[in-house]
């Protein structure tokens, strides 16, 4: 062989050895965790006709390790997806967007505040979190060949809890800041009262007052809908979400306690609602539905009480702008320069076959997490900041009894955001706007960008519980909340009055059109009983206000001489009955062309351009449908598998159909909208009762399952199935029933 054969040949094995270390280097890389101490478990698992698993326990922490044995059964994908999040380790799965998901893990140290904080929780709640942990691991050993990575098993439940920190923060929009300054973009404004000096972006109103919503048939001048989007790093990116709950006390629905969750999720992935009921000797007797990575249930209801969420967004993130020595190691506080933290971090990224390493830096302050871009150096801090309080907040939430109780555990202050809707056994209804806002002092801009050499700006905790806006029993005898304001919420002479409330809170003072159409609607109505609240909760409707508005007066500024297809569609638009109801000829055309500024007003972007927007959607019916005016349902589906069934609802409607994908026959398959629905009810000398549904059905990840799509149809034709809260019910509905066991 020649010099240059044996040179050639050298650089082939040299390129073969570097592409197998490539392949295989990240779990070995990767750090373990211990496995939870050992403990023996006993739980039994009992699925009813529709594959809901109901977890049976001695002891909680029993339960705990059902719900994880359950929950894989169903969708160990997902529940790994979470995990690796968890341990930094996601973008050796998902390649470029799971690393972002690993930067910001390790920007916002969430494997350092559970070290920090997971050994101060109570015992009972470490030992739900460690028979998690448990039920995973064992069945990862037990099924090896669905486990996506090497060496992510065992995880603790320290894994777990580090999961609650980086995640819950993104409920309130913290994207909407880590974002931008990436990029070295201008922050998007925080809801709340208007910064005089702030220059709001074109398009969006930034209200200073909040306005009763106008009657539906008519158009009104209240505040333009700017409930900002919660783009979730882990997931899906970008998504509008939203939420609708209602709750209706006895003397308003002619004799019941009703409790209604509407909640907008993703249909698929680690945000995506789980459906369980959880039942122990110890008490814990709970049906709802949770998150993937969570050992109970975020909302729903026990025999007494119950609550939903909805997202609210407050101004819950504060902004400071460093100031750094000339090496930009050391930042100013005060008389004193101190080390700017930093550390290097390794982030594992998928190309195909191969996993690249990437090293980054992250930076902290007393401030925050650090970011500098070409702009400067930013540190932000936020609600929650390096605390895991919530995870025993939602476990007493579960096994609380009464209406104090509950309102005990929420002014502890732990979970940092989202809108509680309440109901229970005793005709109580509330609404509290929980929110663990920072205790700002008054005077400085905190809209703004905030000096960071001022150590007086630095909060270190929540206001009290009762400066936030809430309502026990209102007398209209009704609530809601539909990502508005919380000053529009139970009606004319029940509602609050923002000028209550301090600025420095932050308050939003945003309505969306579900927010109009409910309060409309529910202040009319003589009475709110189960058919009365099924009409606002279906309701497909539009208000001619806020971007609605915008929109009709943009199509009818256009110069369309010349162009006598987008004409007609105008024309079609300006005829449309508001309703996206698959009835009206407009409806198809109003869905693409409403999308656009709804997204606008909701990320506070500028308006886009009518013209183009009403062109894309002429091209788009025109190309795969032949007309203007398709019906709405063969456009709109929902699409599991082999089930292609028509939808209905729009992105702002009370039936939500919010965001979708576009397939290559040129439908629209929503994969984001009403996702698990729960309606409740408590009459007085009878047991609770409830009924739910969700879009596809118990096991949506398990192609193979009977409940792969079983809910599917129900979940069009507006209908919900039967909850089997009390044991009974569901020994005598069982599909299967199975006994699960750890041994010490």
């Amino acid at each position: 062989m020649t010099k240059w054969g044996r040179a050639a040949l050298a650089l082939v094995v040299l390129a073969v050895v570097i592409l197998i270390a490539l392949m295989v280097w990240e779990p070995f890389a990767a750090t373990t965790s211990a496995p939870p101490p050992a403990h023996a478990y006993k739980a039994e698992i009992v699925r009813d006709e529709f594959g809901t698993p109901h977890i049976y326990g001695h002891t909680d922490a029993d339960v705990a390790y059902g719900v994880a044995r359950a929950h894989a059964e169903d969708d160990f994908t997902t529940l790994q997806d979470v995990i690796a999040m968890a341990r930094g380790r996601y973008g050796a799965i998902a390649g470029k967007d799971g690393a972002a998901v690993d930067y910001v893990y390790y920007l916002l140290d969430a494997r350092g505040t559970a070290e920090r904080d997971y050994p101060k929780l109570p015992a009972d709640t470490r030992a739900l979190f460690e028979a998690y942990a448990t039920g995973l691991n064992d069945y990862a050993k037990a099924h090896p060949g669905e486990v996506k990575l090497v060496r992510l098993f065992p995880v603790n439940g320290m894994d777990v809890a580090a999961g609650f920190a980086l995640r819950q923060p993104f409920f309130f929009g913290l994207n909407n800041v880590i974002q931008p300054l990436v990029e070295g973009k201008p922050l998007r404004p925080e809801g709340g009262p208007a910064i005089p000096s702030a220059k709001p972006t074109q398009g969006v109103v930034q209200p200073m007052t909040v306005t009763t919503p106008a009657p539906i048939s008519s158009p009104s001048t209240s505040p333009q809908a700017s409930t900002r989007p919660m783009p979730l790093p882990w997931g899906e990116a970008g998504a509008l979400d939203g939420s609708n709950a209602f709750a209706v006390a006895p003397k308003k629905s002619g004799g019941e306690t009703i409790l209604v969750s509407n909640s907008h999720q993703p249909w698929r992935g680690g945000v995506a609602w789980y459906e369980l009921t959880v039942q122990s000797d110890q008490g814990w007797h709970f049906t709802g539905a949770t998150f993937p990575g969570s050992p109970y249930p975020f909302l729903g209801h026990n025999e007494h009480l119950g609550w939903t969420n909805t997202v609210n967004r407050p101004d819950l993130v504060d902004v400071y702008k460093l100031v750094l020595d000339k090496d930009g190691t050391h930042y100013k506080l005060g008389n004193r320069w101190l080390p700017l933290e930093k550390r290097r971090v390794l982030l594992p990224v998928r190309f195909g076959p191969i996993v690249l390493p990437v090293f980054k830096t992250v930076y902290r302050s007393a401030q925050g997490p650090v970011i500098i871009n070409k702009n400067g150096a930013f540190a932000f801090r936020y609600a929650g900041i390096d605390r895991l309080g919530q995870l025993d907040a939602y476990y007493r939430l579960n096994k609380a009894t009464n209406l104090a109780q509950w309102q005990a555990v929420l002014a502890r202050m732990e979970i940092p955001s989202t809108n509680f809707i309440y109901g229970d056994e005793k005709g109580n209804i509330a609404y509290v706007y929980n929110a663990a806002i920072p205790d700002r002092k008054p005077g400085p801009n905190w809209r703004g960008v905030l000096p960071g050499d001022d150590p007086l700006l630095i909060w270190t905790g929540p206001v009290a519980y009762d400066k936030l806006p809430k309502y026990i029993n209102p007398a209209s005898g009704w609530l809601f909340n539909s990502n508005n304001t919380p000053f529009i919420a139970a009606g004319p002479g029940s509602d609050l009055n923002p000028a209550d409330f301090a600025p420095e809170l932050g308050i939003e003072l945003d309505m969306t059109n579900r927010a109009r159409r409910a309060w409309t609607l529910m202040s009319k109505a003589k009475l709110l009983d189960n058919a009365g609240l099924a009409r606002v909760k279906w309701d497909t409707g539009y208000v001619d206000a806020g971007y609605i508005a915008h929109m009709f007066k943009a199509l009818k500024a256009l110069d369309l001489i010349g162009k006598p297809e987008l004409a007609k569609a105008r024309q079609l638009l300006l005829g449309w009955d508001m309703q996206e109801d698959n009835d009206g000829r407009g409806d198809a055309l109003s869905l693409l062309v409403i999308k656009p500024y709804m997204a606008a007003a909701y990320q506070h972007d500028e308006w886009p351009d009518a013209g183009k927007v009403l062109g894309d959607a002429v091209d788009h019916l025109q190309r795969y449908f032949g007309r203007l005016d398709p019906p709405m349902s063969e456009m709109l589906r929902l699409r599991q598998g082999k089930v292609d069934l028509p939808l209905d609802g729009g992105s702002d409607t009370l039936r939500a159909s919010t965001t979708w994908d576009v397939d290559k026959d040129g439908r629209l398959a929503v994969k984001h909208g009403d996702s698990f629905i729960q309606w409740t009810q408590w009459v007085p000398g009878k047991r609770v009762t409830s009924t739910s549904i969700v879009p596809y059905g118990a096991a949506y990840m398990r192609p193979d399952s009977p409940h792969f799509a079983d809910q599917s149809t129900l979940f069009i034709q507006h209908r919900l199935k039967p909850d089997r809260f009390w044991r009974e019910d569901v020994m005598a509905n069982a599909q299967s029933r199975k006994v699960v066991r750890h041994a010490n």
